[in-house]
């Protein structure tokens, strides 16, 4: 059925959504034997049914839904936003500063006016958001699990990078701040991502994961973020 399927980015979503049910009888065949040819293309990032998948109930997203979401955030805020790779913190943690900042060699981190940093825990995802405005590091959890190591690396690399793009201004004053969430472990990091990058409240529960998680596919579908 799904033989040699190219959907294009502005069409696909409505195709995807008319497939749901015959999707679900897929599911359960789907790490055995993915279905070739079906892919979601956009910049440098593509999407099979099986990255797809990783958003369906309460499984655990992968890197490429991560990093694909990231980067429709940065276009949609006309890169105010900066999105970290999903791979960024481990590299730094690995090579240190000057395994990663290559990375960031040709933007501009201190003229935006929010990084956000995806980390991944091995058991779960954290995010690390930092307003440069205030100067502010904030370590979002919904396990309550505090690495401060991490905030400790990123804000070292901070003043690393402030110092390679000679910006006094950045290379002292940080602060850190720790906020515990009480939703799922995985996907909401994600939806934090989202709705801090527009500035708006994180007023959601846990029932409006999967509606939400639905949002999140729709979108990563039409290559876009809805309004």
């Amino acid at each position: 059925f799904f033989k040699k399927i190219g959907f294009k980015c502005h069409r696909r979503c409505e195709v995807l959504w008319r497939l749901s049910n015959r999707m679900t009888r897929y599911r359960s065949g789907l790490a055995s034997a993915p279905i070739a040819g079906f892919m979601v293309m956009y910049n440098k990032h593509t999407l099979g049914l099986e990255d797809l998948g990783t958003l369906e109930e309460q499984n655990w997203l992968n890197d490429q839904i991560i990093n694909m979401y990231g980067e429709l955030i940065m276009e949609a805020t006309q890169h105010k936003v900066h999105f970290f790779n999903s791979f960024f913190h481990k590299q730094l943690v690995a090579k240190g500063y000057d395994g990663v900042k290559r990375w960031t060699k040709k933007v501009d981190l201190f003229s935006k006016w929010l990084l956000l940093i995806p980390i991944h825990l091995e058991i779960h995802w954290s995010l690390v958001t930092v307003t440069m405005a205030t100067k502010t590091i904030s370590y979002y959890d919904s396990q309550g699990i505090v690495f401060r190591h991490t905030t400790d690396n990123i804000m070292k690399y901070l003043q690393s990078e402030a110092r390679e793009k000679e910006q006094t201004a950045f290379q002292k004053g940080w602060k850190i701040t720790i906020i515990k969430v009480n939703l799922n472990p995985d996907c909401n990091s994600r939806v934090y991502c989202r709705r801090l990058s527009v500035k708006q409240p994180l007023l959601f529960s846990q029932e409006d994961m999967p509606r939400i998680r639905k949002r999140i596919y729709k979108e990563l579908c039409d290559c876009r973020l809805n309004d």
